[in-house]
C-alpha cells in the first residue's frame, strides 16, 4: 500500500475556542486550507492524543467511515499573540510546532439518537461499533457520542481517547494487546448496530497489516517523540512507529476478543427493558 500523505496547513488565524472537552480544541483559520478544529499538542493529554487521532482516524477512513479531512496544522511562536485569554495563551506557547486539524463543519450538529437515528444505517453502526471496539475508543456514549450530523449525514470526531494502551507501553504485554473491551457496552450505536459478525469479518479484511503500517507511519515524528517532560518512552521515531504497529496488527489476529465482546455486549442490551427517561444520563 502506498504511504498515506496528510496535507500540512500553517495556523493564520484563532477563530474561537472549543470549551466542550477538556482539551480545548479550537477552530483555527489556516494559510491556505481553510477551517480546521485543532487538536493541540500542548493540552493537558500531551501530544498522545493527536497520535490516536491520527491512527484512528485514518483507519477509519481506509474503512469508509465519515470522518472529516484530517490535516497537520503548524502553529508558530507567533501565532495567537493577541488572543487575550492567559488559559489560551499559554496553550499555543506549549504547542509550538505541528498540531492535528479536523476539517471544520460549519452547521454541524451533535448526533441524537432518537432525532436522527435513521441517518445511521445498521450496516454503518456496525463498523463504527466494530472499529471504537477494536481501537478501545470509550468516547461514543449516548451521553457523549462523538457523532456530528452535517448534510444529512453522520459523521464521526473526537478519536483522542482510543488506544488507551500507549498511554503505558509498558504494562502492555500480549495477554493486553488482544483483551476485551467491556466499555464497548455503553456505545451509543450498540443496541440499532446491524450484524457485528459480518462486520467483523469484513472490516478485519480491510485492514491489512500494510493499511496499518501506512496509518502509523503518517504520523510525524515528533508526535511520537513528544514526552512533555516525561522519560523518553522510544529510543527513535521507527521505535514508536513499530511498538504501535506491533501492537494493533496483534490486536486483530483471530481469534479477536473484542469482537466477541461486542456481540456479546449487543444482546445483552437488546434484551434489557427500555429505560425510562428520568434515568438517561
Amino acid at each position: 500500500m502506498p504511504p498515506l500523505h496528510l496535507a500540512r496547513h500553517v495556523a493564520m488565524r484563532y477563530v474561537q475556542p472549543l470549551r466542550e472537552g477538556g482539551s480545548l480544541p479550537a477552530v483555527v483559520d489556516t494559510e491556505a486550507g481553510g477551517l480546521f478544529v485543532v487538536k493541540f499538542r500542548g493540552a493537558g493529554q500531551g501530544a498522545k492524543v493527536l497520535v490516536a487521532e491520527l491512527i484512528v482516524g485514518l483507519l477509519a477512513q481506509h474503512l469508509e467511515l465519515p470522518v472529516p479531512e484530517l490535516a497537520l496544522v503548524e502553529v508558530s511562536d507567533r501565532f495567537g499573540r493577541s488572543e487575550p485569554d492567559p488559559e489560551i495563551q499559554e496553550l499555543l506557547r506549549r504547542s509550538h510546532g505541528t498540531n492535528v486539524g479536523a476539517r471544520y463543519l460549519e452547521g454541524a450538529f451533535n448526533f441524537d439518537g432518537v432525532a436522527a437515528g435513521d441517518l445511521v444505517s445498521p450496516e454503518l453502526a456496525a463498523r463504527i461499533v466494530w472499529l471504537d471496539a477494536f481501537t478501545t475508543n470509550p468516547d461514543r456514549t449516548a451521553h457523549n457520542p462523538n457523532v456530528l450530523v452535517w448534510q444529512r449525514g453522520p459523521w464521526l470526531i473526537d478519536h483522542g481517547a482510543a488506544l488507551y494502551a500507549h498511554h503505558d507501553w509498558s504494562s502492555v504485554d500480549d495477554a493486553r494487546t488482544v483483551t476485551s473491551f467491556p466499555l464497548i457496552r455503553s456505545h451509543v450505536l450498540l443496541a440499532t448496530a446491524g450484524d457485528l459478525a459480518a462486520a467483523d469479518a469484513a472490516c478485519a479484511a480491510l485492514l491489512s497489516p500494510e493499511v496499518i503500517a501506512a496509518a502509523v507511519d503518517a504520523v510525524p515524528d515528533d508526535l511520537y517523540l513528544d514526552h512533555t517532560g516525561a522519560p523518553a518512552e522510544f529510543a527513535s521515531a521507527a521505535d514508536a512507529r513499530d511498538r504501535y504497529r506491533t501492537y494493533l496488527t496483534r490486536r486483530l489476529m483471530h481469534p479477536r476478543a473484542f469482537a466477541a465482546e461486542a456481540i456479546a455486549a449487543q444482546g445483552q442490551v437488546r434484551r434489557e427493558p427500555p429505560r425510562h427517561l428520568s434515568a438517561r444520563r
